[in-house]
């Protein structure tokens, strides 16, 4: 394997030492470590590999998840995704084009206004946010059925105080 081929975090297996980790990177080596040892090894000479899927293209040779999160990258950025004004289908219609206006209670301080489009997008990655933070928890191998119902207690409790939120949902199951 070149070592053009290796990223910082790659699993990689070698012949005699087995799964390691890359941990450091110069010209010709790369530092592993394996188990709780760190080797300096050269990964042409030493038949090292790919531990994690690859994927070869145009005779480049490089880890598929570096691969594959470039693409999402340049897809999201393309779609739009991230960018507040391409969640508003969630947003009623009478909220559009509006805006979020804070008056401080001290009259020497200046108004703060947000378009309403920006806030919706950070409430609707709260929402999201908590909703994978749920699937996490459900699916944890460590821990006990009672921790992961007082953590879904502490979930169940912040949807509660995004309620207030719900008037800007189109629909009844974007809400909390």
């Amino acid at each position: 394997m070149k070592i053009e081929a290796l990223h910082i975090g790659m699993s990689v297996r070698h012949p005699q030492y087995g799964l390691g980790v890359v941990k450091k990177l110069d010209e010709h080596t790369a530092e592993v470590r394996f188990s709780d040892i760190l080797r300096s090894v050269e990964p042409e000479m030493s038949n090292l590999t790919a531990a994690e899927p690859v994927m070869e293209a145009k005779g480049l040779e490089v880890p598929l998840t570096s691969f594959v999160a470039t693409i999402v990258e340049r897809m999201v950025a393309r779609l739009g995704i991230e960018k507040p004004d391409a969640i508003i289908q969630e947003l009623g219609a009478r909220w559009n084009a509006g805006k979020l206006v804070m008056h401080p209670a001290d009259p020497t301080l200046q108004t703060k206004e947000v378009p309403l489009e920006t806030f919706f997008h950070k409430v609707v990655m709260v929402r999201n946010n908590l909703r994978v933070l749920e699937q996490k928890i459900n699916a944890h191998e460590k821990l006990t059925d009672g921790e992961k119902v007082e953590m879904q207690q502490y979930i169940t409790r912040c949807y509660g105080s995004l309620t207030t939120f719900n008037v800007l949902f189109k629909e009844k199951e974007g809400q909390f």
